[in-house]
């Protein structure tokens, strides 16, 4: 794989630390700013509206640049956000600062993916769509915990200073690996892009994975409470619980991208099956620990197996100009589902069956982004746009 796919993976990294390393430091930021821990949550739920509007958004405007040019620039948004995070004097700046920040997360992964499929041959797309989110996955495991360990030993900003020192790294090894030929820039208009989105396969595959992570978060959102009401754990097991939960996303990540190169549909449709059987067994797994243990590493394979695919899909379903925007779409789609399972889950806790729940809860959803996915399979993959209607300028 070329060096160019890891400088993406860099840019990665530090995108999901900043993402999700706010999690662990919810007390931290609330003593700072005298608010209680669930406003001081806001802050995530911010970062993820940030990702929703976004992601097409600055992708839009810059469908005409360079995607070397706009990568850079995102990385530039990526590392003033986190600056102005690092010295926010008031809470309200701090949530600015955040969303300012989210502003990069999904058309950098977005725009990336499209990158990285330019980089290699048609049988190793999907790898390298899995290589630049094992950015993601290596943050889940390594980042989130250190920079969750340096915000609680020299306070929160600490961390943030770190993070934008990465964005700094991020930018330098993207500005001298990446190629500027990597994805030829196609004219088009944003017009031309939007009747490209009204395509049944692409709207289907975009509400695919809406379905198929509201399935995953539904699940992962109040697996401590799961672990301990439910298992019996004490709460000290979260932590290396949730180190299991990032060595599956890592596993899964990979060995969806690989299957997904040499069967793309059977991988979408079989990922998103097993899944939903895991997210099902997990209802019966909770009830003894080592099962509990082992199907929250499983969770996170079987759920990450499905971004690739996912991803890879709405990629193909697009062509041209267009692609940019659809990938990014789908980035959005992904955050989408998180809240959206979310949401759901304290739904089946507050007024439904209860916590113990959720599983079954998750996987009937996770079904019914199968079914979903089988639609925009049957509408088919359109045609590639025409060589004469294409205009490439270097990248």
């Amino acid at each position: 794989m070329p060096l160019a796919l890891f400088a993406l993976t860099a840019g990665a990294f530090g995108i999901g630390v900043t993402e999700f390393v706010i999690m662990g430091l919810l007390l931290e930021v609330g003593a700072s700013f005298g608010v209680s821990v669930s406003t001081a949550g806001l802050l995530i739920s911010g970062y993820a509206l940030g990702v929703v509007v976004g992601a097409p958004l600055l992708t839009a405007l810059t469908q005409k640049w360079p995607r070397k040019t706009v990568l850079l620039a995102l990385m530039t948004i990526f590392i003033i956000g986190n600056l102005a995070s690092a010295l926010a004097p008031t809470y309200a700046l701090l949530m600015v600062a955040r969303v300012i920040t989210s502003f990069a997360h999904g058309s950098f992964f977005g725009i990336g993916s499209v990158v990285a499929t330019g980089l290699v041959p048609e049988n190793k797309k999907a790898s390298a769509i899995a290589i630049m989110f094992t950015g993601l996955t290596v943050a889940t495991i390594l980042g989130v915990p250190f920079g969750t360990w340096l915000g609680q030993l020299y306070g929160w900003r600490a961390t943030f200073w770190a993070v934008t020192l990465i964005g700094i790294v991020a930018f330098a090894v993207i500005a001298l690996l990446v190629p500027k030929s990597s994805v030829p820039v196609v004219e088009s208009n944003l017009k031309d892009d939007l009747a490209m989105l009204a395509r049944p396969s692409v709207g289907l595959g975009l509400l695919t994975t809406i379905l198929g992570y509201a399935g995953v978060f539904a699940i992962f959102t109040y697996i401590a409470p799961m672990l301990t009401e439910i298992t019996g754990f004490s709460d000290t097991i979260v932590s290396p619980a949730m180190l299991v939960f990032g060595v599956g996303l890592l596993i899964g990540n990979l060995a969806g991208g690989k299957l997904a190169d040499r069967w793309l549909k059977p991988t979408l449709i079989g990922s998103l099956g097993v899944l939903a059987l895991t997210s099902l067994a997990m209802t019966f797994a909770l009830h003894d620990r080592i099962a509990a243990i082992a199907f929250v590493g499983l969770l996170g394979a079987t759920g990450f197996a499905t971004v690739s695919p996912l991803q890879m899909w709405v990629l193909k379903t697009t062509d041209g100009a267009g692609q940019s925007l659809a990938s990014s779409l789908n980035i959005a789609a992904f955050n989408l589902g998180n809240a959206l399972g979310a949401w759901l889950g304290g739904v089946v806790i507050d007024h439904g069956p209860g916590l113990g729940a959720i599983p079954a809860v998750a996987a009937l959803v996770t079904l019914a982004g199968i079914g979903v996915a089988t639609l925009s399979l049957r509408a088919g993959s359109p045609g590639r746009m025409p060589i004469a209607a294409a205009q490439p300028k270097a990248c």
